[in-house]
């Protein structure tokens, strides 16, 4: 009995030491893909902070396990095509108060069904790939961006779920419409429907060439027809200036004398 007492404490002893040296190797190995300039900590997943790192674009040694990523207050320009690929825990994502100006048409791709939070406000985006938010599911925040009002930026927030809540806070920098300029998203597509603003100028363009070439033919018949007038007038004009045929010495008289 004492014999199996001992084997079962040792056995315990064994195993609590294992689970710390497989705790300690995990730990270990979390720490050491930790980007430089970022900290990394465990609290409901994988937590990863670069806020204020400096970084000039995002890693792209981002550990797999990620579900939390802090890239706020860097100067990251812009975010490349499936640049988070990799990230399929990816719940939080923050790139606000940065300089993106430019985000290709598959930076979320990979992350777009799991993402819950997305913060891309404070940075210089003015427009995006119509299909840069496809599929996303995330609630979205892209306000204090110099947003560039048209069809495109249209399509896009029809194509987010969040898209009223999102579009509210989205004020037109500039806009196809200069009247729209500096008003809220929301007014400026509530006013006019952004993406028909180019089928209708086509339409106009065509109707201003249909007039222009049938008024060039209207000018051209009524000129040949004022042309052949004249001409016919000058030829007649022409004719009755003509002198009169003089009769030959031996040519009858047309009245006969009657004897």
């Amino acid at each position: 009995m004492k014999l199996v007492d001992l084997w079962l404490t040792r056995s315990l002893s064994m195993c609590l030491l294992l689970q710390s040296f497989v705790l300690m190797i995990l730990c270990f190995h979390s720490a050491s893909m930790c980007p430089k300039g970022c900290l990394c900590s465990s609290s409901g997943g994988l937590n990863v902070t670069c806020s204020n790192a400096n970084l000039k674009e995002i890693p792209r040694d981002l550990p797999p396990e990620t579900v939390l990523l802090y890239l706020d207050s860097n100067q990251i320009t812009s975010i490349p095509n499936e640049i988070f690929k990799d990230l399929h825990q990816l719940r939080v994502l923050n790139l606000s108060k940065n300089g993106i100006e430019f985000i290709d048409e598959h930076a979320f791709k990979g992350v777009a069904e799991t993402l819950q939070t997305l913060d891309l406000s404070d940075n210089r985006i003015q427009s995006v790939h119509k299909n840069a938010f496809n599929n996303l599911k995330a609630r979205a925040r892209i306000a204090n961006n110099p947003w560039h009002c048209d069809c495109t930026l249209q399509q896009v927030l029809r194509s987010m779920a969040s898209n009223h809540e999102t579009a509210h806070n989205v004020i037109c920098k500039t806009s196809v419409l200069d009247e729209h300029a500096g008003r809220p998203f929301l007014n400026a597509a509530n006013d006019a429907d952004l993406c028909n603003l180019p089928k209708k100028t086509t339409d106009y363009a065509m109707l201003v060439t249909m007039f222009g070439w049938f008024t060039m033919v209207i000018s051209y018949v009524v000129y040949y027809v004022r042309q052949n007038q004249e001409d016919a007038r000058r030829h007649l004009e022409y004719l009755k200036s003509l002198p009169s045929r003089q009769k030959k010495a031996d040519e009858p008289d047309d009245i006969s004398t009657v004897v």
